[in-house]
C-alpha cells in the first residue's frame, strides 16, 4: 500500500469541500479565513489557498466587501444544464463523427489514456475535469460549429461544480471511464446513432445521480 502524504492546503480543501457538499456549511455562509484557520489549527495561508481552489471548483465565490461564501447547489439548475448539454453535445457529435480524421481520433485516444492515468494523483479531480472537457471537445471538433461549441463550453463551465461533485461523491469517475471507452470505439467505427445514445446516457445519467445526491443531502439537512 502506498502512503499518500497531503499538504496542509490539500487537507483544508478536503475538509471544507466535505463541509460544503454535506450541507454543514450552508449556501451563502461567510467563510472567514481567521476563524477557519483557528478551527482547523493552521495558518491563514493554507486556508486562503484552499478557498481559491474551491472557488475554481465552483463551491466558493469571492464577493466584494463580503469575502468568500459557499455557493448554492440547485437541483433545478442541474436539470436545465444537463438537458441542454445532452441536446447540444449530441448535435455536435452527430455533425462531427463523419469528419473525424485518424489524427483527431489518435489525439482523443491519447486524452483517454491520460484520463485513466490522472486517477489517484493529487488534485485528481481538477486534472480529470480538464482532461474530460478536452476529450469531449476533441470528439466534437469535426463538426466545425464554433458558436455551438462556445455554448457547450459555457454550459460545461456552469456545470463544472456539479461534475466535480459527481466525480468525488457518486463514483462518477469509474462509470465515466467505461462510457468514454465505449464512446471512443463507436466514434472510430463511425456508428453515429449508437454513439449519440451513449453520449446522452453519459450526460443524463450523471444528471440523475447528481440530483439524487442533492435531494438526499436536502433530506438529511431538513
Amino acid at each position: 500500500m502506498t502512503i499518500v502524504y497531503k499538504t496542509r492546503t490539500q487537507l483544508v480543501v478536503e475538509t471544507l469541500r466535505e463541509k460544503i457538499l454535506s450541507g454543514e456549511i450552508k449556501a451563502g455562509q461567510p467563510l472567514r479565513q481567521a476563524a477557519l484557520a483557528e478551527e482547523l489549527n493552521v495558518s491563514r495561508i493554507p486556508v486562503r489557498e484552499a478557498l481559491l481552489q474551491l472557488e475554481g471548483e465552483g463551491l466558493v465565490v469571492f464577493e466584494p466587501h463580503k469575502g468568500a461564501t459557499a455557493t448554492e447547489l440547485n437541483v433545478e439548475q442541474v436539470d436545465e444544464l444537463f438537458e441542454l448539454r445532452a441536446m447540444l453535445e449530441s448535435d455536435l457529435l452527430a455533425a462531427s463523427i463523419p469528419n473525424l480524421t485518424e489524427e483527431t481520433l489518435e489525439q482523443a485516444g491519447v486524452l483517454l489514456q491520460q484520463l485513466g492515468q490522472a486517477l489517484g494523483k493529487e488534485n485528481a479531480v481538477n486534472t480529470w475535469s480538464e482532461l474530460n472537457s478536452n476529450y469531449h471537445n476533441c470528439l466534437y471538433s469535426g463538426a466545425k460549429r464554433p458558436q455551438t461549441q462556445d455554448l457547450v463550453n459555457t454550459l460545461n463551465k456552469n456545470a463544472d461544480r456539479y461534475i466535480r461533485m459527481h466525480l468525488l461523491w457518486a463514483g462518477g469517475i469509474s462509470k465515466a471511464e467505461s462510457e468514454h471507452n465505449e464512446l471512443y470505439m463507436l466514434c472510430k467505427e463511425k456508428q453515429t446513432e449508437k454513439a449519440i445514445a451513449v453520449l446522452k446516457q453519459h450526460i443524463l445519467g450523471s444528471r440523475d445521480e447528481i440530483k439524487e445526491f442533492l435531494l438526499s443531502r436536502e433530506t438529511a439537512n431538513s
